[in-house]
């Protein structure tokens, strides 16, 4: 799905360019020139976020119940592929900030530089509970990986609750029953965090806090599922009024944005515009960039000390110094990311590299802290 893959390229760049105009020097001293776009970068730039939660729901959907029942053979094992998936480009990303940021300690004096890691915040980083347990992040937007596993094997439970539980009394509803209860969990689960518990910040470190926009996502896909117009129609204005009614209650702007992704998605997906066909091959540069975004997302932030760094002792130098600085830092992450994707991500997921990985990080941290 191209334009998929280009919303994401777009939303990571977005993401890339709010750290940039937030950390080190380089931001501080190009702020002059374009006072406006940094501010907006900085304040408004994280609100890309949203559009990878109602894809990723959208895609968790696809993989795990495109008719609305749960269609995996080995639950658990799911939830340990999508952890393998996840972990390997994190951990190698984690391993090549924890040395960068030990080399540019002494050079860059600026609270974005982490500390040196213990062990135990090396071992919940690896076993993505470093927020819940209220270790300090080794690498900034590394949150975002913990919640996407929690919301991915919420949503697993969630569209696998009624069949296990059917299994489990020896008997089976007719299928349209098993179809729309897992659909109604996902809706109750979704308005819930929508109305109450992405309003409350202390669950920001918990599936629960991100559930109403990866739902969105969810019911988009099964919505544009639909074969009745009629049908679809009465989804869409359903996914309205809930946001609608979200909106009323306490307006957040992170929510409005993961409304109108959602809508916009919707509205694509039933004009067939997900099909590469109708995709044209001049954006395929977005496209490209869209499929190794989680890769420019874990390693953009090494790439950005390393450059705070060099640019901060480089001798008297002024504004557009700093600013060709910012731009010499996204192309350099970019090549950083292609290479993280070609030799880890895109690799096939296996037990042996994850330990292999997990070790690397380990013993990085604790060479750096000695």
């Amino acid at each position: 799905m191209p334009l998929l893959d280009a919303a994401k390229g777009i939303a990571c760049a977005v993401i890339v360019g709010h750290h940039l105009s937030r950390y080190g020097p380089m931001p501080a001293g190009a702020y002059a020139l374009a006072p406006d776009f940094f501010a907006w970068l900085a304040d408004e730039g994280r609100l890309a976020v949203q559009v990878f939660l109602v894809i990723a729901g959208f895609l968790a959907a696809a993989s795990l119940a495109p008719d609305g029942t749960l269609r995996v053979e080995r639950p658990m094992s799911r939830i340990l592929q999508r952890y393998g998936r996840l972990i390997m480009p994190y951990l190698a990303a984690l391993t090549v900030c924890v040395l960068v940021a030990a080399f540019v300690r002494p050079w860059l004096d600026e609270e974005v530089v982490p500390a040196s890691p213990t062990f135990g915040q090396l071992v919940a980083h690896g076993l993505l509970l470093q927020d819940l347990l209220g270790y300090e992040s080794l690498s900034t937007g590394v949150w975002y990986v913990a919640i996407d596993f929690q919301l991915f094997a919420l949503a697993l439970v969630l569209v696998g609750l009624p069949t296990m539980l059917q299994r489990s009394n020896g008997s089976l509803p007719p299928s349209a029953r098993a179809r729309w209860m897992p659909m109604a969990l996902v809706i109750g689960l979704a308005v819930a965090s929508l109305a109450l518990f992405n309003r409350n910040a202390g669950l920001d470190d918990t599936a629960f806090y991100f559930f109403g926009t990866y739902g969105l996502g969810m019911l988009v896909f099964w919505i544009g599922r639909a074969t009745r117009t009629s049908t679809w129609q009465s989804g869409i204005a359903l996914l309205a009024l809930v946001g609608a009614g979200t909106l009323a209650i306490d307006w957040r702007s992170r929510i409005a944005t993961a409304l109108v992704t959602a809508l916009l998605i919707a509205i694509a997906q039933r004009r067939n515009w997900l099909s590469p066909k109708h995709w044209p091959a001049v954006a395929m540069p977005l496209v490209r960039l869209g499929r190794m975004s989680y890769s420019l997302f874990l390693i953009h932030f090494p790439v950005l000390l390393a450059m705070n760094a060099a640019v901060a002792n480089a001798g008297p130098h002024g504004s557009w110094f700093d600013a060709c600085g910012l731009v010499a830092t996204f192309g350099l992450s970019v090549v950083a990311a292609a290479l993280l994707y070609r030799w880890v991500e895109a690799r096939p997921a296996s037990w042996r590299a994850v330990f292999t990985l997990f070790a690397a990080l380990l013993v990085s941290g604790i060479v750096v802290s000695h």
